[in-house]
C-alpha cells in the first residue's frame, strides 16, 4: 500500500482524547459525510490497540453507511498484546511497529487511513512514514488532559506543508497537512 494518512480530532488547546467532553456537540450531516469520504477513499485503515478496542465494541453493532464502510475495509492493528482479533477483515501487525507498517506499505494497492492521533501516529511520524495528517480542529477549549492527550509531542519536530484548508459550518476547520519528509 501506499500513502498512509491520519485523521483526528483536535480542541482548541490541542487536546485529541476525552471527546466525549469537547467533540460530539459538533457532530453533523457535513462532518459524517467528510468523515465519510475519507474511509470510501481509503483502501484500509491502520490503528493502535486502544483504538482497535473501542472500534471494535463500537461499529460491528451499527447499521448505516459509515458502519458498513467502516466494518468492510480491511484493518491492520499494531499491537504486541492483541491475539486473534474478533472484527471482521481484522489483520494484527506485530513485532515492530517501523518494520511492520514499511512492509505494509511496499505490498500493493493505495491508502491507508488511520484516526486517531496517539503513539502510533506520532512514531510513523516520526519515522516519515505518515505521508498526510487530516486536523479537525474544533472551536472548544477541551481544558484537561495530560501530556498524552495532547496533539503536542516533547521530541519530536517537524515541518509539515498546509495543503488544504475546509471550514465546516460547525465551526471545525479541517487543516490538511503533507510530511515531504515520507
Amino acid at each position: 500500500m501506499g500513502t498512509i494518512s491520519s485523521s483526528t480530532f483536535v480542541s482548541l488547546d490541542g487536546v485529541v482524547n476525552h471527546m466525549d467532553k469537547w467533540h460530539f456537540d459538533y457532530v453533523d450531516d457535513e462532518s459524517g459525510a467528510l468523515a465519510l469520504e475519507q474511509l470510501q477513499a481509503a483502501d484500509a485503515m491502520l490503528m493502535g490497540r486502544k483504538t482497535y478496542e473501542v472500534y471494535a465494541g463500537a461499529w460491528p453493532e451499527r447499521d448505516d453507511k459509515y458502519a458498513d464502510a467502516i466494518n468492510a475495509i480491511p484493518k491492520y492493528v499494531a499491537s504486541t498484546t492483541l491475539g486473534e482479533p474478533a472484527w471482521h477483515n481484522t489483520s494484527v501487525l506485530g513485532g515492530d511497529l517501523i518494520e511492520a507498517v514499511r512492509a505494509l506499505r511496499a505490498e500493493e494497492g493505495g491508502s491507508i487511513l488511520m484516526h486517531g492521533y496517539g503513539p502510533v501516529a506520532k512514531a510513523l511520524l516520526r519515522a516519515d512514514l505518515l505521508d498526510e495528517l487530516h486536523l479537525w480542529v474544533h472551536p472548544h477549549l477541551a481544558g484537561i488532559g495530560d501530556a498524552d492527550d495532547l496533539l503536542l509531542h516533547q521530541g519530536l519536530t517537524k515541518k509539515l506543508e498546509l495543503t488544504a484548508t475546509r471550514t465546516l459550518g460547525s465551526g471545525v476547520i479541517v487543516l490538511t497537512f503533507r510530511n515531504p519528509g515520507a
